[in-house]
């Protein structure tokens, strides 16, 4: 994607924020009781298992994983699989090989004898863990999707049977309901989440999603929505971005206003509908890619080599 020149920027980039004020927020809370009861099954499914992959968002590398995972899955092999790399292809080549590589060299416990693998896929809502299975089930036995997909938190709600993704290894997959930490560690992880669909909107709120975007894609230079929207220039005010955005899409409505004569309706610009437009403007990669925990990578270039392998689903 060509990025606009800095120029267009003008002078107003020396009033941007240098940084998100998140004081008027709260951490966004959400683990119903689906969730709770998905770890529970989970444990008890442990002892079927040889191997565990967790699926987490690219774009939010280091933050949002559930710690829950760690501390009560830890005993398996575990594989941490990026996925969203591109927002498009998924080329998971190298995950096959590597489970079987994992198991290999780990002790199967009662399951030494068994001539097929279980792996569980896990993962905070939303980051492609169904995708990831039906992907590997077209790669390798060359059939349909088996899972449920969808572009929302919440879609898989249960710990489901064994599915078969490979013929050799005989290799069954078992998805689970996304899990998100009753905690949430910071009010900017939270925003993050919510970003990358891991949060209901509603929950976070559509305009404060796309003003955490807009500040994000204005500090790190990423300035495809000026080119996508043709907005003419940057700009870091969000009431002007989805007002400009509004208009240009047609989406406007009309509002009763009292006056001294009388009703007046009045077309003004439907700023939720623009928010949702440049929030899935965002997530189906319109606008490139963009690496939200930059900053932390940046900061800690060796944070994302501790703790588990790591796999990425789009080198």
């Amino acid at each position: 994607m060509r990025l606009i020149p800095r120029a267009l920027c003008g002078a107003a980039r020396a009033a941007w924020r240098e940084s998100f004020p998140l004081g008027g927020h709260a951490v966004a809370r959400w683990f119903p009781g689906h969730m709770a009861k998905g770890l529970k099954k989970m444990q008890s499914s442990l002892k079927l298992v040889d191997c565990i992959i967790e699926v987490h968002d690219a774009r939010i590398s280091f933050g949002g994983r559930n710690p829950l995972f760690q501390e009560t899955l830890g005993l398996k092999p575990h594989l941490l699989v990026l996925n969203k790399m591109d927002l498009a292809d998924l080329k998971e080549r190298q995950i096959i090989p590597m489970v079987t590589e994992l198991i290999g060299s780990s002790y199967r416990y009662h399951r030494g004898e068994s001539l097929e693998y279980c792996i569980m896929v896990i993962g905070v809502p939303n980051v492609g863990k169904s995708s990831l299975i039906n992907s590997l089930r077209r790669q390798h036995l060359r059939k349909g999707k088996a899972t449920r997909v969808g572009g929302e938190p919440g879609i898989t709600r249960a710990v489901m049977s064994r599915i078969q993704v490979c013929e050799r290894p005989l290799m069954f997959l078992l998805d689970t309901p996304g899990v998100l930490a009753p905690r949430i560690e910071s009010v900017e992880t939270g925003l993050k989440l919510a970003l990358c669909g891991t949060v209901l909107d509603h929950l976070v709120g559509e305009e404060t999603l796309a003003d955490y975007l807009l500040y994000t894609l204005n500090q790190h230079e990423l300035f495809g929505y000026v080119q996508h929207y043709g907005l003419g220039e940057a700009c870091d005010d969000i009431v002007s971005v989805l007002k400009r955005v509004a208009v240009k899409l047609g989406k406007t409505q009309k509002v009763k206003v009292l006056t001294g004569t009388g009703d007046v309706n009045v077309i003004q610009p439907n700023y939720p509908a623009a928010a949702r437009d440049f929030l899935r403007t965002f997530r189906s990669g319109l606008l490139g890619p963009v690496m939200l925990d930059r900053d932390t990578l940046q900061s800690h270039p060796s944070a994302g080599a501790q703790g588990h392998r790591p796999a990425q689903t789009d080198p």
